[in-house]
């Protein structure tokens, strides 16, 4: 726990000044009752258990007396708390290799199955946004809180040819955030590749882009699965720069083959093979974390990982108010006892 005024921790020092005054003042109060002769019948009406509560309420008024001191000293401390996540982007691959059943029944049913869970698992409030990508990358659904929407997009995935990893991430991007200008073509033709974004000249003026630091975007994040490696479109670490420009995670969820494998259907054949070391590279580039799921249970479990991090999230917060809190009902509980048992307060 750290103070941002940990000055006022001094005053904490007179906290033990005020006990002794106590003891001072019971030790007075004491030499005072003996100058009666009937002391003994006091003490055997008081009793024992009434000698302990006198001591009750003023313990409870300076542990209050402490907790207030500690929220004058600001606390910090790592805690955690609903997150700010407001917009996740799903990017599924659908390229052909999705076919490949050694994950049951396929790869793609697996996936799409793990998605809907994912979904059911996500507060209501959350966007969701539906990104598939073989050959190409195209938005299936808007970022919603319709889950039955989102649904309905999984199931109309097709298969297509090739893994264009990089243009899912672009495309994630421009889905969230449809003003900045970011072009998929032009990065593609290489025009504006340093810059991450096009602008067209003749219809507005060139919008000043100012890097933040990567993952610092808490209000949206990708999570992108894939079975292969990228064929065709943009470089998938040029993409992954532009979202850690942008303060955007890329979670990254392998499923498939690593070692390498060529799979067959409808009479043909493909060699496929996943490309961890560049997923671990995109997810590490964005500050975020990368997931190998081998069976179907284990991509369950994946998004139900996604979903408790992307949900809540640790963070550093003044916890003042617990502390000011804490010593607002030890002070009530303090004055209560003291008018319940001698009808005074303290």
């Amino acid at each position: 726990m750290n103070f941002l005024w940990p000055e006022f921790l001094w005053l904490l020092l007179a906290l033990p000044l005020l006990a002794l005054l106590y003891l001072w003042l019971l030790r007075r109060k004491k030499k005072l009752a003996l100058r009666y002769a009937s002391l003994s019948i006091v003490k055997e009406a008081m009793g024992a258990g009434q000698t302990m509560r006198r001591h009750i309420p003023p313990l409870l008024f300076l542990l209050a007396l402490a907790a207030m001191l500690l929220a004058a000293a600001r606390p910090h401390a790592v805690v955690t708390l609903p997150s700010n996540q407001q917009t996740i982007i799903l990017a599924m691959d659908v390229s052909g290799s999705m076919r490949a059943t050694d994950v049951q029944p396929n790869r793609l049913v697996a996936a799409q199955n793990a998605a809907k869970s994912f979904l059911a698992e996500l507060p209501r409030h959350v966007k969701v946004g539906i990104v598939a990508f073989a050959g190409s990358a195209q938005v299936a659904q808007l970022p919603t809180t319709n889950r039955e929407d989102l649904v309905t997009a999984i199931d109309r995935f097709q298969l297509q040819r090739a893994t264009a990893t990089g243009n899912a991430i672009v495309i994630s991007l421009a889905t969230l955030f449809p003003d900045a200008g970011i072009d998929l073509q032009s990065l593609q033709t290489g025009r504006e590749r340093q810059r991450g974004f096009a602008i067209d000249a003749e219809k507005k003026e060139k919008k000043e882009f100012t890097p933040v630091a990567p993952g610092s975007y808490s209000s949206a994040a990708i999570i992108m699965l894939t079975d292969g490696q990228r064929t065709t479109g943009v470089d998938p670490l040029e993409a992954a720069k532009m979202a850690a420009d942008r303060g955007v995670r890329v979670y990254t969820v392998g499923i498939g083959t690593v070692d390498g494998e060529t799979i067959g259907f409808e009479g043909w054949s493909m060699r496929v093979r996943l490309d961890e070391e560049t997923l671990k590279a995109i997810a590490n580039k964005t500050s975020a974390d990368y997931f190998y799921a081998g069976t179907a249970n284990d991509l369950k479990k994946v998004y139900e990982t996604l979903s408790s991090r992307l949900t809540v999230e640790k963070k550093e917060t003044e916890i003042s108010a617990l502390f000011a809190l804490a010593a607002a009902v030890l002070a009530l509980l303090s004055a209560g006892l003291s008018l319940l048992w001698f009808n005074r307060i303290l």
